[in-house]
């Protein structure tokens, strides 16, 4: 039961299991109401999120210079010792059950959870 690693908003995958969404802030527009609803979240987790500082940083890296010093805070900031904690427990928890975690990004490659995948996939998770 891998982890799945989600555009929030897009139709969910057959037995895709909860849905975590590591963003700094909610939809806008959208009641809290039908967050799961329309596809977005079950359950909000901010905590995986990058710092508004670095979330500003990664919308203006129109380079990989810019992308790559984007990667390295966001995973110095991922090393802190309850973010670490929390992505050890999601790496553990892909082995018995089925849940995902997104980020609104249309493009992966130039969002956090590509560097999220990663992380994941460092400690173990099985990724699908």
């Amino acid at each position: 039961m891998p982890v799945r690693i989600v555009q929030l908003g897009t139709p969910r995958a057959p037995g895709e299991g909860l849905r975590l969404g590591t963003v700094r802030r909610p939809p806008r527009g959208v009641p809290k109401s039908e967050f799961a609803s329309r596809d977005y979240y079950d359950l909000w987790f901010p905590n995986l999120a990058p710092s508004a500082e670095l979330v500003a940083e990664a919308l203006a890296a129109e380079d990989d210079k810019a992308w790559n010093t984007f990667r390295r805070k966001y995973r110095a900031e991922m090393n802190q010792p309850d973010t670490s904690r929390v992505i050890d427990l999601l790496a553990a928890m892909s082995h018995q059950t089925a849940f995902a975690v997104g980020c609104y990004c249309e493009n992966e490659q130039r969002c956090h959870r590509s560097l999220l995948r990663e992380l994941l996939a460092e400690r173990g998770a099985q990724i699908g």
